[in-house]
Protein backbone atom coordinates (compact mmCIF):
# COMPACT_ATOMS: atom_id res chain seq x y z
CA UNK A 1 0.00 0.00 0.00
CA UNK A 2 2.71 2.25 0.66
CA UNK A 3 4.15 1.73 -2.34
CA UNK A 4 1.51 2.82 -4.09
CA UNK A 5 0.81 5.81 -2.42
CA UNK A 6 4.42 6.57 -3.13
CA UNK A 7 4.03 6.00 -6.78
CA UNK A 8 0.67 8.06 -7.26
CA UNK A 9 3.03 11.25 -5.35
CA UNK A 10 5.71 10.67 -7.50
CA UNK A 11 3.96 9.99 -10.96
CA UNK A 12 1.57 13.68 -9.39
CA UNK A 13 4.61 15.42 -8.93
CA UNK A 14 6.29 14.83 -12.60
CA UNK A 15 2.96 15.22 -14.03
CA UNK A 16 3.08 18.82 -12.64
CA UNK A 17 6.66 19.64 -13.11
CA UNK A 18 6.14 18.46 -16.64
CA UNK A 19 3.21 20.87 -17.58
CA UNK A 20 4.69 23.28 -15.53
CA UNK A 21 7.07 23.90 -18.41
CA UNK A 22 4.68 24.74 -21.21
CA UNK A 23 4.61 28.09 -21.92
CA UNK A 24 2.28 29.88 -24.63
CA UNK A 25 3.86 31.25 -27.89
CA UNK A 26 4.62 35.06 -28.06
CA UNK A 27 1.32 37.05 -28.22
CA UNK A 28 0.55 38.59 -31.77
CA UNK A 29 0.21 41.81 -30.34
CA UNK A 30 2.39 42.14 -27.77
CA UNK A 31 1.73 44.66 -24.25
CA UNK A 32 3.65 48.04 -23.64
CA UNK A 33 3.64 50.71 -21.00
CA UNK A 34 3.91 54.40 -21.49
CA UNK A 35 3.87 57.13 -18.96
CA UNK A 36 5.24 60.75 -18.45
CA UNK A 37 7.27 61.76 -17.28
CA UNK A 38 9.44 59.32 -20.26
CA UNK A 39 12.29 59.61 -18.17
CA UNK A 40 13.10 55.90 -16.82
CA UNK A 41 14.44 57.33 -13.74
CA UNK A 42 11.47 59.27 -12.54
CA UNK A 43 9.68 57.46 -10.07
CA UNK A 44 6.68 60.24 -9.25
CA UNK A 45 4.48 58.99 -12.81
CA UNK A 46 1.78 61.21 -12.93
CA UNK A 47 0.07 58.64 -15.34
CA UNK A 48 0.63 55.44 -16.83
CA UNK A 49 -0.92 53.56 -20.25
CA UNK A 50 -1.36 49.70 -20.53
CA UNK A 51 -1.63 48.78 -23.95
CA UNK A 52 -1.14 46.14 -26.74
CA UNK A 53 0.45 46.85 -29.72
CA UNK A 54 -0.98 44.85 -33.15
CA UNK A 55 0.02 45.59 -35.81
CA UNK A 56 -0.89 46.70 -39.37
CA UNK A 57 0.33 43.90 -41.34
CA UNK A 58 -0.92 44.91 -45.18
CA UNK A 59 -4.66 46.08 -43.56
CA UNK A 60 -5.71 49.59 -43.26
CA UNK A 61 -6.13 51.36 -39.69
CA UNK A 62 -9.47 52.67 -40.93
CA UNK A 63 -10.50 48.48 -41.31
CA UNK A 64 -9.06 48.06 -37.87
CA UNK A 65 -10.40 50.81 -36.26
CA UNK A 66 -13.54 51.98 -38.10
CA UNK A 67 -14.65 55.92 -37.87
CA UNK A 68 -17.45 56.44 -36.00
CA UNK A 69 -17.31 53.02 -33.89
CA UNK A 70 -16.03 52.14 -30.42
CA UNK A 71 -12.60 51.05 -30.50
CA UNK A 72 -10.19 49.65 -27.69
CA UNK A 73 -7.24 51.34 -28.64
CA UNK A 74 -5.13 48.65 -29.65
CA UNK A 75 -5.34 44.91 -29.26
CA UNK A 76 -6.31 41.76 -26.50
CA UNK A 77 -7.86 44.13 -23.63
CA UNK A 78 -9.11 47.40 -23.32
CA UNK A 79 -6.25 49.99 -22.50
CA UNK A 80 -5.80 50.63 -18.74
CA UNK A 81 -4.89 54.53 -17.88
CA UNK A 82 -3.39 55.40 -14.42
CA UNK A 83 -3.79 58.55 -13.12
CA UNK A 84 -1.73 59.10 -10.39
CA UNK A 85 -2.74 62.70 -9.53
CA UNK A 86 -6.34 64.25 -10.40
CA UNK A 87 -5.27 65.66 -13.82
CA UNK A 88 -6.94 67.53 -17.23
CA UNK A 89 -7.76 65.48 -19.80
CA UNK A 90 -8.50 67.29 -23.02
CA UNK A 91 -9.79 70.07 -21.36
CA UNK A 92 -11.92 68.05 -18.60
CA UNK A 93 -11.36 67.33 -15.15
CA UNK A 94 -10.66 63.78 -14.62
CA UNK A 95 -9.79 62.15 -10.62
CA UNK A 96 -6.85 60.40 -10.03
CA UNK A 97 -7.56 56.57 -10.46
CA UNK A 98 -7.35 53.50 -13.08
CA UNK A 99 -9.70 53.41 -16.22
CA UNK A 100 -10.56 51.92 -19.57
CA UNK A 101 -9.68 54.30 -22.35
CA UNK A 102 -11.57 53.65 -25.65
CA UNK A 103 -11.70 55.72 -28.91
CA UNK A 104 -13.75 56.54 -31.77
CA UNK A 105 -11.66 57.19 -34.46
CA UNK A 106 -13.06 60.41 -36.55
CA UNK A 107 -11.31 62.13 -39.87
CA UNK A 108 -10.02 65.13 -38.29
CA UNK A 109 -10.47 64.08 -34.18
CA UNK A 110 -11.22 61.47 -32.72
CA UNK A 111 -13.45 60.77 -29.25
CA UNK A 112 -11.44 59.92 -26.19
CA UNK A 113 -13.63 58.09 -23.77
CA UNK A 114 -11.99 57.10 -20.25
CA UNK A 115 -14.92 53.97 -18.61
CA UNK A 116 -14.88 52.73 -15.29
CA UNK A 117 -15.26 49.69 -15.81
CA UNK A 118 -12.05 48.03 -15.72
CA UNK A 119 -10.65 44.19 -17.11
CA UNK A 120 -12.68 44.41 -20.29
CA UNK A 121 -11.57 42.21 -23.34
CA UNK A 122 -11.64 44.95 -26.39
CA UNK A 123 -14.74 46.69 -26.67
CA UNK A 124 -17.33 43.96 -27.03
CA UNK A 125 -18.89 44.87 -23.70
CA UNK A 126 -18.01 48.44 -23.41
CA UNK A 127 -20.94 50.35 -21.60
CA UNK A 128 -21.43 54.24 -22.36
CA UNK A 129 -23.10 54.43 -18.75
CA UNK A 130 -20.14 53.90 -17.35
CA UNK A 131 -18.16 56.51 -19.00
CA UNK A 132 -16.21 59.34 -16.99
CA UNK A 133 -15.49 61.73 -19.59
CA UNK A 134 -15.26 62.27 -23.27
CA UNK A 135 -13.61 64.24 -25.05
CA UNK A 136 -11.94 65.65 -28.64
CA UNK A 137 -8.53 64.97 -29.58
CA UNK A 138 -7.16 66.28 -32.38
CA UNK A 139 -6.32 64.27 -35.42
CA UNK A 140 -3.72 64.74 -38.35
CA UNK A 141 -1.56 62.24 -40.98
CA UNK A 142 1.91 61.80 -41.08
CA UNK A 143 4.31 60.86 -43.84
CA UNK A 144 5.83 58.32 -41.75
CA UNK A 145 3.93 55.22 -41.29
CA UNK A 146 4.01 53.40 -38.77
CA UNK A 147 3.62 49.28 -38.74
CA UNK A 148 2.56 49.15 -34.94
CA UNK A 149 0.44 50.96 -33.27
CA UNK A 150 1.81 53.31 -30.75
CA UNK A 151 1.08 55.70 -27.36
CA UNK A 152 3.85 57.90 -26.12
CA UNK A 153 3.65 60.88 -23.96
CA UNK A 154 6.10 64.42 -24.95
CA UNK A 155 7.91 66.58 -22.55
CA UNK A 156 4.33 68.81 -21.87
CA UNK A 157 2.29 65.33 -21.03
CA UNK A 158 0.17 65.13 -24.16
CA UNK A 159 -0.21 62.07 -25.54
CA UNK A 160 0.28 60.46 -28.71
CA UNK A 161 -1.07 57.60 -30.25
CA UNK A 162 0.16 56.45 -33.75
CA UNK A 163 -0.69 53.84 -36.29
CA UNK A 164 -0.12 53.98 -40.00
CA UNK A 165 -0.20 57.40 -40.98
CA UNK A 166 -2.67 58.08 -38.40
CA UNK A 167 -1.63 60.56 -35.44
CA UNK A 168 -3.71 61.37 -32.38
CA UNK A 169 -2.69 64.21 -29.71
CA UNK A 170 -4.77 64.74 -26.50
CA UNK A 171 -3.14 67.36 -23.91
CA UNK A 172 -3.08 66.36 -20.03
CA UNK A 173 -2.27 68.28 -17.52
CA UNK A 174 -1.36 67.21 -14.01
Amino acid sequence: MKKLVLSLIVLVAFATVGSAQEFRDIDKSPADIAAYPVKYNVSDKMVRVIYSRPQLKDRAVSDLAPEGKVWRTGANEAVEITFYKDATVGGKKVAAGTYSLFTIPGENEWTVILNSNLNQWGAYSYDSAADVARVSAAASTADESLEVFSITFDDEGTMHMGWGTTRVSLPMSF
